[in-house]
């Protein structure tokens, strides 16, 4: 990855004496794209970031775990943009060339003096292969850092894409995954960029879901810096490009939702033969939103009848006596009417597996949508309890 330099360092800002600040710099301006929450209650760095990113350039994020910024007023705003200008102070750029992102705990204040004193050390301490610590730094619940790499070729030379996210838990996206970075040396455009993101998010970190919370602070921010001398040169590297970063946040999304909190399964729930997509989707988000459906899962209980009535409730169209469901290869529903018990028994066996897809056919028309979830565990209660002590 060309030009571009990474960090993650203790601030302080977290309880536990772990990192949790990070930071992305590009060694020139990039073309930058951006997508937030739509939750009505947005942090003091969505709003900051909604202005900036209107530019369609950015030269460095910088991010904090441990304190959402969130629930703070004007003195949370103020401190997003003191956090930028003095990052931009210390890296030597513009102000308005630096956004900034936040994640944990919603109302408290940031510790600005722990902020400030850090940022030095953040910034003299970066480098290219820091990719790793920038990716810990932001983690809040998680147990597992979350990057993905992609090498690619368009007609105009090599150009590399790395992703890395957060999120465990508060995770059903409306635009993104809870935060989500992405940086490429490719040469494009801020607008086709910000078209592309769009994409890319609706086909993987809108299609996830852990518990059913849409975050406060829900951010995904893409910069291009070109500095690989690739450039997309016609409507076949647009698609290439769009393919890589495809990948690239599914397989984000998936690290997503297989470190949900108190998560033993991944589950993709398929759903085909819907009157519309429309519908599809409404099913597929269903079935994985239901808590039902995931404490089965978590039980390694095949209890389909959750699934049907989960699917009946989307408002969907739907047709009981036509449906078929099945769990792996193994039907449970056929032509609306149950397997029996045998089927039970062997659809049970595929819910040990770590990764289930289960497969709803409604058989009345072409629509098909999907979506990834992950079971619901005590482990889960566990956390949320705790997440503040």
């Amino acid at each position: 990855m060309k030009g571009f330099k990474f960090n993650g360092i203790k601030a302080g800002i977290k309880k536990k004496d772990v990192m949790d600040f990070g930071i992305i710099f590009s060694e020139k301006p990039a073309t930058a794209a951006a997508l937030f929450t739509q939750n009505k209650v947005v942090a003091a760095p969505v709003i900051l970031g909604r202005e900036r990113i209107k530019a369609g350039v950015c030269q460095a994020v910088v991010v904090n775990s441990g304190n959402a910024n969130c629930f703070t007023g004007k003195k949370g705003v103020k401190d997003a943009e003191q956090t930028a200008a003095l990052t931009a102070h210390a890296l030597h750029i513009a102000p308005e060339l630096v956004m900034v992102a936040s994640t944990g705990v919603i109302g408290a204040p940031l510790p600005m003096d722990r902020v400030e004193k850090a940022i030095p050390d953040l910034v003299d301490t970066m480098e290219p292969d820091r990719v790793d610590a920038f990716a810990t730094a932001i983690l809040t619940t998680d147990t597992t850092a979350k990057i993905s790499t992609r090498e690619c070729r368009v007609k105009g030379g090599r150009f590399t894409i790395t992703g890395v996210a957060k999120g465990s838990g508060m995770i059903k996206p409306n635009m993104a995954t809870m935060l989500s970075f992405v940086v490429t040396d490719l040469d494009i455009s801020s607008i086709l960029l910000q078209s592309c993101l769009k994409k890319a998010c609706d086909r993987s970190f809108n299609r996830i879901c852990v518990d059913g919370d849409t975050s406060t602070n829900d951010t995904v921010i893409a910069l291009a810096n070109g500095m690989s001398k690739a450039v997309l040169e016609d409507s076949d590297d647009s698609i290439e490009f769009q393919r890589c970063l495809d990948e690239v946040l599914l397989e984000l999304s998936r690290m997503v939702v297989r470190d949900g909190e108190g998560a033993t399964k991944l589950v993709k729930i398929q759903v085909e033969g819907a009157a519309t997509p429309e519908d599809a989707l409404k099913i597929a988000e269903t079935v994985a939103q239901s808590n039902l459906v995931k404490t089965a899962v978590y039980g390694e209980d095949p209890n389909w009848g959750r699934i049907i009535a989960a699917a009946g409730r989307s408002g969907a169209a739907m047709e009981p006596d036509t449906v078929d469901l099945r769990f792996g290869d193994v039907f449970l529903v056929k032509d609306g009417t149950w397997q029996g018990t045998a089927a039970e028994v062997e659809a049970a066996k595929v819910m040990q597996d770590k990764e289930i897809e289960i497969v709803l056919d409604l058989k009345m028309g072409q629509g098909r949508d999907w979506y990834l979830f992950c079971d619901f565990s005590e482990e889960y209660v566990k956390i949320n309890a705790d997440y503040r002590s």
